[in-house]
This record gives C-alpha cells, sequence and structure tokens, in this order.
C-alpha cells in the first residue's frame, strides 16, 4: 500500500495503528484544519475519544508557498526553520510579512471554526494530534509547542503519511510518533492520495458540528 482512497480511508488505516488509546477516557484526538479534519473525525470515532481542532498555519516561503520555512499556532506559538531561511534567501521583512499575513487567517478561522465554543482542556490527558501527512514538519511542532504549553499527560502525533526523518526528528520532541507510510520519497502530501480535494471552511465546520 503506497496510497490512500481518501481522507477518510487514511484516517481508518490510522486508527488501526492507535488502537491501543482505544476507549481511554483521557484521550482527545486535536485534529490540524484544514486536512486533519476527516482523518481525526475517523480516528476519534473509532478511539471513543471527543475531536477538537488545533489551528496552525503554515509559513510559504514567498514566491514558493509550498515550501514550509516555519509555522504558527494557536496561544501565539511560532516556529521558524532557520535552514530554510538560509537556503531561501529569505529577508527579514519578508518573514515579517508572512508572519503578518498568516496571523490574519489564523485568527479569522479561530473565530469561523469554533465561536463559542471553549477551547478543549487538555491537561492531563493523552492528547493525538492528527495531520492529514507531514512533509516538512514545521506545523505540527508548531501545534507541539502549543499544545505542550497546556499541560497534558503525554502528546501523540498520528499521520497517515511522512517522510522517515521528519518522523524521526518529530519522536524527540513527543511520546509517540504513529505513521502509516513513511516513503523514502515524498510525491507532496497529496501525491499519496486517489482523491485529495481541498477542503472549505464550510467542510469543517461539518465535521466539527458532526462529532460534537
Amino acid at each position: 500500500m503506497n496510497r490512500f482512497r481518501d481522507r477518510g480511508d487514511a484516517g481508518r488505516k490510522l486508527a488501526r495503528r492507535l488502537s491501543h488509546y482505544q476507549g481511554r477516557d483521557d484521550v482527545i484526538v486535536l485534529a490540524l484544519p484544514r486536512g486533519g479534519l476527516p482523518v481525526g473525525a475517523e480516528v476519534a470515532e473509532s478511539l471513543g475519544a471527543s475531536m477538537d481542532v488545533f489551528l496552525v498555519r503554515k509559513l510559504g516561503v514567498p514566491g514558493h508557498e509550498e515550501l514550509a520555512m516555519g509555522a504558527i499556532a494557536s496561544g501565539g506559538v511560532r516556529v521558524v526553520d532557520d535552514r530554510v531561511l538560509s537556503q531561501a534567501q529569505v529577508q527579514a521583512d519578508d518573514l515579517a510579512r508572512v508572519l503578518a499575513k498568516e496571523d490574519r487567517e489564523l485568527r479569522r478561522r479561530e473565530r469561523l471554526y469554533r465561536g463559542d465554543r471553549p477551547y478543549p482542556y487538555v491537561t492531563d490527558k493523552v492528547v493525538i494530534l492528527v495531520d492529514d501527512g507531514l512533509a516538512t514538519g514545521s506545523s505540527v511542532r508548531a501545534a507541539i509547542r502549543g499544545v505542550r504549553g497546556l499541560s497534558p499527560k503525554a502528546i501523540v502525533v498520528g499521520v497517515p503519511v511522512a517522510p522517515p526523518e521528519v518522523c524521526a526528528a518529530i519522536k524527540k520532541d513527543v511520546d509517540e510518533v504513529v505513521c502509516v507510510l513513511r516513503p523514502p520519497m515524498m510525491l507532496g502530501i497529496g501525491g499519496h492520495y486517489e482523491r485529495f480535494p481541498q477542503l472549505t471552511d464550510d467542510d469543517v465546520r461539518a465535521l466539527l458540528d458532526q462529532v460534537e
């Protein structure tokens, strides 16, 4: 198996790798929007766990936005990859502009997705961070840093696909990394799915309504 049918299929396969957390009342799934929501919903349903969102925005290199030079997350978290900044010769004012733009989008999504709903309570819980895949890992690193400040019992990262070196690097910062596919050559996250449509804000809100 080197491709998933869609995010739902990926979530079900990931859930099987996370079955040792099934039925526990101290587990919560935090999905990274937008693409992590359908995956996280399948994981949460299979484990019998609650699910919520944790907002993260990738900081794309200007002109090459698919390349992450860092990420920001809820709670004022910022992670910057100095290696990418140097290789891409990103200037300080360019970084500042991207940060400002993505911060505005993160705040917009916070208002839209969460509304009046309180932030999830994760103190002394096992938090499973779920996305539809990792390329550089910048986004999930920002999420890890943000969640760690909320005093969880443990942090687990669960993704359908990620390069082995990214999984190994992230494992140093969390209690467990669960990844279904670890291809030596990434095709881009979407390249490991037969169907990989872009999700809308309405899609995210509908999924959140289903798991409430």
